[in-house]
């Protein structure tokens, strides 16, 4: 019992009595954290969101332009992502893979189904340099198909800022990229559908929040390259549904 555990934690008759004391209050911990993500999990689910059925044009034309193939955990991973954002209910994944396993081209066209039908998309990234290279890859495919995609960090020049903070609000700019600059009060969103979280484990719960606050329950799909176990990943994203790519493209 947890009268027992406390007590042979600290005046314990042998090994075998503190050992059993630390499996309980490290059970009860677990027990406990695990109840709060299936509580955040349910509430997540109980909130309504928007059900995008479509595959739209955006998606067609960034995937026939493909200079590669996509591996099939990529196209696992994207099915899973395609029977999020069908249903009613906002997405709430994280896509787990190694460096150079290809989760942004997931992530672009997954975006590129929520823009077809008019919402915008943020990405949040955790460094300026990060989020300059996630803007030079994205914009190329971007352009391919007239998406406007614009970038907001410290970094930019406050005239070209005021500019995309009111291209944003107008619902002009289609896709941006940034940093923690993203969750500033003056940034505005017209229509925010879906929110892409890159190495997720640097944001805190309030940066996110901060961040889904901006649209009306928006979809989220965060990405990690922590080389993590299944089971470890569970636990510590344990109110987040898991796409993991575990194969290298060729």
């Amino acid at each position: 019992s947890l009268k027992e555990a406390l007590t042979e934690i600290h005046f314990p008759n042998d090994n075998n009595h503190i050992n059993k004391a630390l499996y309980r209050l490290k059970y009860n911990e677990h027990f406990f954290m695990q109840l709060l993500m299936a509580l955040k999990k349910y509430h997540i689910r109980k909130n309504d969101g928007v059900a995008f059925l479509k595959r739209g044009n955006y998606l067609k034309n960034i995937y026939e332009s493909l200079n590669f193939e996509l591996t099939d955990a990529q196209i696992r991973v994207l099915r899973e992502i395609r029977a999020d954002l069908k249903s009613k209910n906002p997405m709430n994944r994280l896509i787990q893979g190694d460096v150079g396993s290809g989760k942004t081209i997931v992530a672009i066209l997954t975006a590129a189904i929520v823009i077809a039908e008019e919402y915008q998309v943020a990405l949040m990234a955790p460094t300026e340099i990060l989020a300059e290279q996630h803007y030079l890859s994205i914009k190329k495919y971007c352009n391919q198909v007239n998406i406007d995609c614009a970038i907001i960090t410290s970094n930019t020049p406050v005239k070209e800022k005021k500019i995309n903070l009111n291209k944003l609000k107008t619902g002009e700019i289609q896709f941006i990229i940034g940093t923690h600059s993203l969750i500033q009060d003056k940034v505005t969103f017209n229509k925010l559908g879906l929110i892409i979280i890159d190495e997720q484990h640097r944001f805190g719960v309030e940066h996110r929040k901060l961040l889904v606050a901006k649209g009306l329950n928006p979809e989220i799909l965060a990405m990690t390259a922590t080389p993590i176990p299944r089971t470890l990943s569970i636990t510590l994203h344990g109110d987040m549904d898991i796409s993991i790519i575990d194969e290298l493209p060729k």
